[in-house]
């Protein structure tokens, strides 16, 4: 479908995007199962996200980074674009600026014209913790009751959100940090939101044991949850990079990651390194699209313990910026603006 012939760009701000949905944890679950289907499905095209760290030669003790994350998604929707991610360790410590900073681009795929640009930062919020909250409906005993989130962040507030609409039997979370107060804050926002207890804690290894389903949305540089955190019948889905060692994803009965041809390019990621290390191979794996579209049958026994990993995907973002953009034109969101009245040269 060609969507403009003409040079405009429909610019959505933060608060733009809000009115369109963006907090809509419903809508984005359903757009991660959509656009992990349509992936299945060979309808999507996203190669790996390319990542720049800085200063240069820093490596995994980056101080910012940027991530360019183009793709294109086929069938009835026939979009591209391209998500320009960013993060800043020094943003942590300078108020009123976010950690993580990022801008989507949807773009025609038959003209290459650029329609919508939003400011994506809220979109990878709330997809992030999407992906975990699939992950968890698909992999979770029928009978789960009890969560361990690991970080009071951003992500653990989306991550709230995600695993109490994904996995409503949950009715106890325990949510970890190493900042209490932190925790503490955090469960006092969502006090009373959903039928779930919110317990803070500063020990997380503490009340593993308890856990159905262990999430991990940290930003640690090494790994912290080992294979005494785990117990038959457990899921672990780990968000970050460096969380969980390498010899309790190996203790693992099953394990899923989200995309495995992207994610064995990032170094970090545990099955990257089992990959290279000739300890795992992709038939030996369970991918996200292969749960959504019912070709998984599932645990074969309640005891197993199933470690998910994700590292995302531009086309999420893309699916559901798309989607925003079409609520935001029906509402009458927005400013309006061009790349030129004429191009100089044709």
């Amino acid at each position: 479908m060609l969507h403009s012939i003409d040079a405009g760009i429909l610019f959505l701000q933060e608060e733009e995007v809000i009115k369109a949905g963006a907090l809509d944890m419903k809508m984005t679950l359903d757009a991660v199962e959509e656009t992990y289907a349509l992936l299945g499905k060979g309808q999507v095209l996203n190669p790996p996200k390319t990542h720049i760290a800085m200063p240069i030669g820093s490596g995994a003790n980056w101080g910012s980074f940027f991530n360019s994350m183009p793709c294109y998604i086929g069938g009835d929707y026939n979009i591209g674009g391209t998500k320009w991610a960013a993060e800043s360790k020094k943003n942590a410590t300078i108020p009123g600026i976010p950690y993580g900073i990022d801008i989507t681009i949807l773009s025609d795929p038959e003209t290459v014209l650029p329609f919508c640009i939003l400011d994506g930062t809220l979109i990878t919020a709330m997809r992030t913790s999407a992906v975990a909250g699939v992950f968890a409906k698909h992999t979770v005993p029928k009978d789960a009751a009890t969560a361990l989130l690991v970080g009071a962040g951003v992500i653990g507030r989306t991550m709230i959100m995600a695993v109490c609409e994904a996995v409503p039997q949950i009715k106890k979370i325990y949510l970890a940090d190493l900042d209490l107060a932190k925790a503490e804050a955090l469960a006092a926002d969502y006090k009373g939101v959903y039928d779930v207890e919110i317990i803070p804690t500063a020990d997380a290894k503490s009340v593993a044991g308890e856990a159905d389903v262990i999430i991990t949305e940290t930003t640690a540089r090494s790994p912290f949850l080992d294979k005494s955190w785990l117990k038959p019948g457990l899921t672990v889905i780990n968000m970050g990079s460096m969380e969980a060692d390498l010899e309790s994803v190996k203790a693992s009965d099953i394990i899923a990651v989200d995309y495995w041809d992207q994610i064995i390019t990032y170094d970090s990621k545990a099955a990257a390194q089992l990959y290279k290390a000739g300890e795992l191979t992709k038939d030996q794996v369970i991918e996200l699209s292969e749960m959504v579209l019912g070709n998984w049958e599932g645990r074969k026994e309640a005891n197993q313990i199933i470690n998910c990993s994700s590292l995302g995907l531009g086309a999420l973002d893309i699916m559901i910026g798309y989607k925003l953009f079409l609520n935001a034109q029906k509402m009458g969101l927005g400013t309006h603006v061009k790349l030129w009245d004429k191009p100089l040269w044709e």
